[in-house]
């Protein structure tokens, strides 16, 4: 099980770091532009993104995607 754990770049990391890591590297509105979805877009916040994506998969996907690759330096877009 460690071994599997151990290429996982999101092991360790909390959903509330990684919105909070993607607002301070890009803000609401380049966050909102790279994925297009309300709680980014529409009065966002730390707290109704997290209770938005605890609810949909698709969407965290969406985030964790971006947050793996602006950690590996890699351009990325929805």
């Amino acid at each position: 099980m460690g071994e599997s754990q151990t290429n996982n770049p999101l092991h360790g990391v909390t959903l509330e770091q990684v919105v909070t890591y993607l607002v301070e590297r890009f803000g609401w509105v380049e966050l909102g532009q790279r994925i297009d979805i309300r709680c980014f877009t529409s009065d966002p916040s730390v707290k109704s993104s997290l209770k938005f994506l605890r609810r949909t998969p698709w969407a965290r996907q969406k985030v964790e995607d971006l947050y793996i690759h602006t950690k590996r330096g890699d351009v990325w877009r929805s």
